[in-house]
């Protein structure tokens, strides 16, 4: 597949990283990439003077495998806050800048300065204080993307105590689940959100989930002013906090941890992932500035949710720049279909990201919803939370991003609180690839025997330690290492199914587990969905594959279709005729099924074993990860019918 974008003259020449190549001596991209994978300490000693890193006690040593390279330990005894970086250093030269901008679902839009976000976050740390909340405590956020949530996020980091995010649509059970395994001090929640014009309760759904934790005091934001209980001792409304707004920033070990995330696995227990403070700093800014090119008057907006990793990296990696950012709540087609490119317009927003399931949503409505708005600003688009399909991904090139906006198409995981793979502005794009490496990341495709592998479907792993890599599971190091690091020594095995092509562009195609094996012909679904999805009538897809007694397992391709679009024999058969076609008739599917939902998490990917275990009547696991659990249901009634 050939070039469909060049980067403009322009854009190169203005752009952070070209600046960073000139002053190294590097002649072209793909050379900074080979020499930060291949000399990690060279490129992290690099990084943290270009991100302007600001240390309490300077490192004596980059980083130290002593104790294994599963367990890494950066910047070793250096001492470090991400507040600090983010947000205090900021407050005197960019005191009336804006750190970030919020929109409500009603219309409401609120904007702090770095002076006044510093204000609120040290008067909320010292109320943390005063529950008793100290360095290694946890705070718990069940919260959707609010300010008090980005104040909650700074305030808890402060102190030294770990923040954990905890999205916002889940029921009282994850809730629990998670309280429960991190031991949670305090939580911080509202009386409800507005989402579609419904306030949908959060407290209510919090108090159900307290039993049996340790929390010791819930902080209240009044959102909706609804009714809720409040209990006396415990509870306490967020207005009523009457602390100062003086609050020395905690220093912290660069290795200790910052952020608990918790991320769902194919069994029951979701999966405690613990990123340093070092490693959320350095990750997300990496990426920010060097990938998605952020200068300090640039407005920057993630569709995204507290909960997934995408939205502690858009609000740290973004402040730690001095740059601003955009939050909003509710859906991002509510109350109107041209809700994000008003945002774009309004707000003159710079870089807009989301995951591929949203643009699709958004394209959905057609050029039309675009219509008049000035999009103008937009000098880079983002895509990360799954393969991004090839329709999808032209429609973003040409109708949102007018042909001058490069697509980083990122992808990485909770687990590393970043990308593996990520494109630059700086290079020329194939439809739908990954570029090259994340800078700093030496990754690479093995096959089933461990061999490095081009020009042909492997997976992905990483052969390098990083420094976002997670330092464990909480309170579960053995299963971290069982999960990464033990199917080849001293790798990390991701999971992803990659390739490289022969110019060395890389490309996704689902997660290992997810590859469809027919008559011992290997297939990731991504590659099928991506020609299902061209069809004008579909709007997503999600192909399996399921057992088969001779063939080992046959394709069943489950269908959503845009409004206007009805199920049918003939589009049966169209759909059909299109994956033979490019195929081959080994893999014409066994099944097409139209279902009027497909189950997708927050982040807006599609969980395929979900999927597969509704077919097979099995073990669901972990589900709480799903913003529409109901989806399930929707399934087994069209294969019951």
């Amino acid at each position: 597949m050939g070039f469909v974008w060049h980067p403009p003259k322009d854009l190169v020449e203005g752009s952070n990283v070209k600046g960073f190549m000139e002053a190294e001596g590097l002649s072209d991209y793909k050379e900074l990439v080979k020499k930060s994978t291949s000399d990690i300490e060279w490129w992290w000693s690099r990084a943290v003077e270009w991100l302007n890193v600001e240390w309490f006690e300077q490192y004596d040593k980059i980083y130290d495998t002593s104790k294994g390279v599963e367990w890494t330990e950066w910047f070793v005894n250096g001492k470090i806050n991400v507040v600090h970086n983010t947000l205090d250093r900021h407050r005197s030269e960019k005191r009336n800048k804006l750190a970030f901008i919020w929109q409500g679902e009603d219309g409401e839009v609120r904007k702090y300065t770095y002076s006044e976000l510093y204000r609120e976050v040290n008067r909320l740390a010292n109320a943390f204080k005063s529950f008793g909340v100290g360095k290694g405590d946890v705070v718990a956020m069940y919260l959707p993307m609010f300010p008090e949530t980005v104040i909650t996020l700074f305030a808890a980091m402060k102190i030294g105590a770990i923040a954990m995010p905890i999205f916002s649509g889940y029921s009282s059970t994850a809730i629990a689940t998670r309280l429960i395994d991190s031991e949670a001090r305090v939580a911080v929640t509202a009386d409800a959100s507005y989402r579609r014009g419904k306030a949908v309760p959060l407290k209510s759904e919090l108090d159900k989930a307290l039993d049996g934790t340790k929390v010791e005091k819930v902080v209240v934001v009044n959102r909706a002013n609804t009714d809720v209980e409040m209990v006396e001792e415990r509870d306490i409304y967020w207005d009523e906090i009457r602390e100062s707004r003086r609050c020395e920033t905690v220093a912290v070990e660069s290795n200790e941890p910052a952020l608990l995330l918790y991320t769902s696995g194919t069994t029951g227990k979701p999966k405690g992932v613990v990123i340093s403070h070092v490693g959320a700093l350095l990750q997300s800014s990496k990426e920010i500035f060097f990938n998605l090119d952020l200068k300090p008057e640039d407005v920057f907006l993630w569709i995204t949710d507290i909960g997934w990793m995408m939205g502690p990296w858009q609000i740290i990696g973004t402040q730690n720049l001095g740059g601003t950012h955009v939050l909003f709540e509710g859906a991002p087609d509510y109350p109107q279909s041209d809700r994000i490119w008003s945002m774009i317009e309004d707000f003159e927003i710079t870089q807009l990201g989301g995951s591929a399931t949203v643009y699709r949503l958004l394209k959905k409505y057609g050029d039309e919803a675009i219509g008049d708005h000035d999009l103008s600003t937009l000098k880079i688009t983002g895509n990360t939370g799954e393969p991004i399909d090839h329709d999808t991904w032209m429609w973003l090139l040409k109708s949102v991003g007018q042909e001058q906006c490069p697509i980083i198409n990122l992808s990485g995981g909770t687990e590393i609180f970043g990308c593996f793979l990520l494109p630059s502005p700086v290079m020329p794009l194939k439809p739908v690839t990954l570029g090259y490496p994340g800078l700093g990341m030496d990754v690479d495709v093995f096959d089933d025997d461990g061999n490095s592998v081009r020009q042909q479907i492997g997976y992905l792993v990483c052969k390098k330690p990083a420094p976002s890599m997670t330092r464990g599971f909480w309170k579960d190091p053995e299963r971290y290492l069982r999960t990464y690091w033990n199917r080849w020594k001293g790798v990390w095995y991701h999971g992803d199914w990659a390739y490289v092509d022969k110019d060395g562009f890389w490309f996704l195609f689902g997660r290992a587990d997810d590859v469809i094996k027919v008559a011992g012909k290997r297939m990731g679904p991504a590659e099928i969905e991506t020609i299902v999805n061209s069809h004008p009538a579909v709007q997503e897809s999600a192909c399996v594959g399921i057992p088969h007694e001779l063939k080992g397992e046959v394709v069943w391709v489950f269908v959503t279709l845009k409004p206007g679009h009805e199920p049918g024999e003939g589009l049966e058969r169209e759909i059909t005729e299109m994956i033979v076609k490019e195929f081959g008739k080994p893999f014409k599917p066994e099944r097409i099924i139209f279902a009027p939902d497909l189950p997708r998490t927050r982040s807006g990917k599609i969980m395929r074993r979900l999927i597969k275990a509704v077919v097979a009547d099995g073990e669901l696991g972990d589900t709480s990860s799903l913003e529409n659990p109901d989806s399930l249901d929707k399934i087994k009634d069209v294969l019951r019918r």
